[in-house]
């Protein structure tokens, strides 16, 4: 059995007053013509006169969020999408049976008012309310702090108390499908068309990740979840589809962290008869895009650091950066055994499945230098052997071209020219199940149907995938990713009554 507390119980209680007045306690439709918001933008600059002549009826709606009750006459706020607005109430405009049935109201109820605007003594925009609604009964108590939540675990496991009385957070909620629809604004006017792509796969492919498994009953089939967008949009380029993108959930069975969902939003791109610069071009113009035209500014601070996106931004390679660090110069030939010898000088733990050269040249990366990449910076020059996608450099076929971005020491977006080689993935392939027998857990498969795609002729191209939640991230200013997810994945409540 469920118990309530007293504050629920009376809540409870004024149920009966609805049902003696035939009144639905939880609502029906409202037409409202005005939010709070453009009521006060029209009353910018006016005398309380000039309101007066201008006789502007409005009927609005919204969440109690106070209460002033004195006699015959009450004041009380109303908060709507666009923020809050006070309303007056008096038994003289509305009668005696719609104002006691006012009083019975308790912050959270949601109402309808519609009234004449009017400014009071002490300037603040009002609605003289002349007919009240009620619309729903709040059966549960808001927060007892106005100002918001205080625990934070809270406020993103009740998400919808926290948009209630968090204007921060309704902001974050409502400026993020913005930020979306100026990247489609963007690479829609580059010529780009949105795909959608399966989320359900039988393969592991297109990223180095755990995947979530579920199963296909009619088939009796395991899949997965899919990890990557990647394979099914470099199809589509062998199919003729030139410049693609699409933006999707991704799922990663992996920890939780201020960086990190298991399920989180990812746009990957591939254009034809580009290459990996071509992406570095495509992303400044459009990280600059974005910012200016949603936020209004290209300096952000975040995590400590001013973060500036504007300009032409630094493009270093991870042989040099590391060398910057730590002396070392990795362009230079070396065996499996110098390498490893240079690790364990440097206290690095190695892998059995990371016993190749590529692989600690990017164990020195994340030692040395990822964290010290704050203003916005294209790393390129990955090793062959964590890059199973990515054409190899013709001068230098130790490595790949491919870049990620790095901003305030993290990641936000990776990119290649494109493998199209099939010979050469099939290889790859076979040597990703190679490190998966090693205990690579996040090795691919090897996909045959994309190899076999590869043999009909993909144009060379640039592709790249970029982290939707960290670029809001980084735009809004938040350092966990769970203020910019509306419903981040969080630990069950146990015995929750």
């Amino acid at each position: 059995m469920r118990e309530f507390t007293e504050q629920e119980l009376v809540r409870r209680e004024k149920l009966k007053l609805f049902e003696e007045r035939n009144i639905d306690p939880f609502g029906q439709k409202f037409e409202r013509d005005s939010y709070s918001l453009d009521i006060k933008d029209k009353c910018i600059g006016l005398s309380h006169e000039e309101l007066e002549q201008k006789d502007m009826h409005v009927k609005i709606a919204g969440r109690i969020m106070f209460i002033r009750k004195m006699g015959k006459a009450s004041f009380f706020i109303i908060k709507d999408v666009k923020g809050p607005i006070q309303v007056y109430i008096s038994i003289n405009d509305i009668g005696e049976d719609d104002y006691t049935l006012f009083k019975s109201a308790d912050i959270g109820d949601i109402v309808g008012v519609e009234g004449k605007v009017m400014m009071t003594k002490t300037g603040e925009v009002t609605v003289k309310c002349l007919k009240y609604t009620h619309l729903v009964k709040s059966l549960r108590p808001l927060p007892e702090k106005f100002h918001g939540l205080t625990d934070v675990e809270e406020r993103y496991r009740r998400r919808y108390v926290d948009l209630m009385i968090n204007d921060e957070s309704k902001n974050i909620a409502l400026t993020r499908p913005k930020i979306i629809r100026a990247i489609q604004n963007f690479m829609d006017s580059r010529g780009f068309t949105e795909v959608e792509t399966p989320i359900l796969t039988t393969l592991l492919t297109g990223a180095a990740a755990r995947p979530f498994v579920t199963h296909h009953n009619t088939q009796d089939l395991d899949m997965y979840l899919r990890i990557a967008l990647e394979l099914p949009l470099k199809r589509l380029l062998v199919g003729g589809m030139e410049a693609v993108y699409e933006i999707g959930r991704v799922f990663r069975n992996e920890g939780m962290d201020p960086k990190h969902n298991p399920e989180f939003t990812l746009m990957e791109a591939y254009l034809a008869y580009s290459d990996m610069e071509g992406m570095m071009d495509l992303t400044e113009d459009m990280y600059q895009y974005i910012a200016n035209t949603v936020i209004g500014k290209t300096t952000f601070n975040w995590y400590g650091y001013d973060i500036d996106l504007s300009g032409k931004w630094k493009r270093i390679s991870m042989v040099d950066a590391i060398k910057e660090k730590t002396g070392i110069d990795f362009s230079e030939k070396m065996t499996v055994e110098e390498a490893l010898e240079l690790a364990k000088n440097h206290g690095i733990e190695v892998e059995e499945h990371e016993k190749t050269v590529g692989h600690i040249i990017n164990l020195f990366f994340e030692k040395y230098v990822e964290e010290t990449l704050i203003q916005p910076t294209f790393l390129y020059g990955h090793p062959v052997e964590i890059s199973p996608l990515t054409k190899r450099n013709p001068k230098d076929p130790r490595f790949v071209d491919r870049f990620e971005l790095f901003i305030g020491g993290r990641e936000f977006a990776n990119a290649y020219t494109e493998l199209n080689d099939p010979i050469d993935q099939y290889d790859r392939f076979v040597e990703q199940l190679k490190e998966k027998d090693l205990g690579n857990e996040e090795a691919n498969d090897i996909d045959m149907d994309f190899v076999e795609a590869l043999e009909y002729g993909m144009p060379p191209a640039g592709g790249i995938g970029y982290g939707i939640d960290r670029l809001c991230m980084l735009l809004l200013e938040k350092e966990s990713i769970r203020d910019v997810i509306l419903f981040p994945l969080m630990k069950p409540v146990k015995d929750e009554k």
